[in-house]
């Protein structure tokens, strides 16, 4: 969920426009792939396959190996020293849930620091190592409110983030509740495929949407080379028919495809019985906005965008509806979830509303406690806006920057709701660990961008 923030010396005209458009790019960005809104060639064609990659290890699951870092292109960020005093509506916040929501990503955090020297950590802001012991340190709290709000003044100090922006972009993502079947029959017709056995991981889940360019994930062929995954629109028309891949059956192509941006949904079966399906994987192309392809190829006007337009156009044409949603070469694979009290974030563990965030993991370690100030976003209470500590714990395709971040709103049509309306601007404070702060200590941020802390001084 990402787009363009319209800048303050446009008009009225012009930023209402630009709020449209913003829209657009920003709903129908979250799946849980790598960014890259190319425009397509040919208006209504379906794109082409992009070139083979070298060979890769075979991987089902999230991959350990890992590809050198692309040169930086990263803009210049840093941390600025401040108090807790300074983060708006803090002492208001409920801290418990905060807490609980931290230590529910703790054992992932833990294991991802004991790993050593990854991909994952040289480009995160705060070390894993430094994390991993605040969390053995929460993991001893009896959690009260009281502890919860006493352990964060402890172990963390919080930090605002300085680039070139003032403030950066909040967007929201949520899990839709849909019908469906374990077999065709009826209205239920369209297939959701699960992880094929061939498909490969270039970068692992956690880096995917920090990856610059190229594919993510790629086809392992049977002589050991690899080769591009087939496309949405290879796979819509029947690339992986006869495999056995078929999960469950939706009734509406456009429910699918939304539900494969917001990357999980909760299905109501034939049966009575419910279950929740959660991303597993992608075929490894770009996402690209095909409400941006829309307005670009000026088949829709940017001030009549909106989910329910576009859902609404998608659906009055079948045929044209389904060579727009091609335009998007990205086609996502789910597993089914046992149990679980909410979908899995990029660690693996169920997403909490309104506390799990998606983040840049280029600037952000996943499982770092971050506060939000969006002073113009309601859903934090009446007249009081978005304060919130929140924790960093997925990632999405347009998540790219460092004060740059998706709420996670819940399940249904209410968190819908509150996901499709959520595009403001806000602040990121970093919560970095107690026990690695030094005043005027140089720190690298990650591998690909230098930066410092300052300590801000009294007024």
């Amino acid at each position: 969920m990402a787009g363009a923030r319209a800048q303050t010396a446009l008009s009225v005209k012009a930023a209402a426009l630009a709020a449209a458009v913003f829209f657009t790019l920003a709903f129908f960005t979250h799946a849980p792939g790598m960014i890259a809104a190319a425009k397509a060639e040919t208006p209504l064609s379906p794109p082409k396959s992009a070139p083979a990659q070298p060979a890769m290890s075979k991987d089902d699951k999230p991959s350990t190996s890992r590809a050198k870092a692309p040169a930086s292109s990263l803009p210049e960020a840093r941390l600025e020293r401040v108090s807790f005093a300074d983060l708006p509506g803090w002492e208001t916040d409920d801290h418990l849930a905060a807490f609980n929501t931290f230590v529910k990503s703790c054992d992932a955090a833990i294991r991802m620091a004991e790993k050593g020297s990854t991909r994952a950590v040289a480009q995160c802001r705060v070390p894993l190592d430094e994390l991993a012991t605040a969390c053995r340190a929460a993991q001893g709290v009896k959690a009260t409110d009281k502890a919860a709000k006493a352990f964060f003044e402890k172990q963390f100090v919080p930090h605002k983030i300085v680039h070139a922006k003032q403030r950066g972009l909040l967007t929201g993502y949520y899990e839709p509740v849909l019908e469906g079947s374990r077999t065709p029959q009826g209205k239920f017709q369209t297939p959701v495929y699960k992880r094929p056995t061939d498909l490969v991981n270039v970068v692992d889940e956690a880096d995917r949407a920090s990856k610059q360019e190229g594919l993510t994930h790629v086809r392992r062929t049977s002589t050991g080379t690899s080769a591009p995954f087939p496309t949405r629109a290879e796979i819509e028309q029947g690339a992986l028919k006869g495999m056995g891949l078929e999960l469950l059956y939706l009734e509406d192509p456009v429910e699918v495809f939304f539900m494969h941006i917001q990357g999980s949904g909760r299905v109501h079966l034939t049966d009575g019985s419910t279950v929740r399906i959660n991303y597993d994987g992608k075929n490894g192309h770009p996402y690209s906005s095909i409400g941006r392809y829309l307005i670009e190829n000026k088949i829709l006007p940017a001030n009549k965008m909106s989910m329910q337009a576009l859902g609404k156009w998608l659906r009055e044409d079948k045929e044209r509806g389904q060579k727009v949603m091609w335009q998007n070469q990205s086609f996502i694979f789910f597993r089914e979830l046992d149990g679980s009290e909410g979908p899995m974030g990029a660690m693996q563990v169920p997403l909490t509303p309104g506390r799990s965030l998606a983040v840049d993991t280029g600037y952000h370690a996943l499982g770092t406690p971050i506060y939000l100030s969006v002073p113009e976003l309601g859903h934090g209470g009446k007249g009081r806006g978005f304060n919130r500590l929140m924790v960093a714990q997925d990632v999405g395709s347009a998540i790219k920057g460092p004060e740059r971040g998706d709420i996670y709103f819940g399940s249904g049509a209410k968190a819908g709701k509150q996901a499709g309306t959520t595009r403001h601007a806000g602040n990121f404070f970093v919560l970095r660990p107690a026990s690695e702060q030094t005043a005027g200590q140089g720190l690298r941020f990650g591998e690909r961008l230098q930066w410092q802390t300052i300590v801000k001084s009294a007024p």
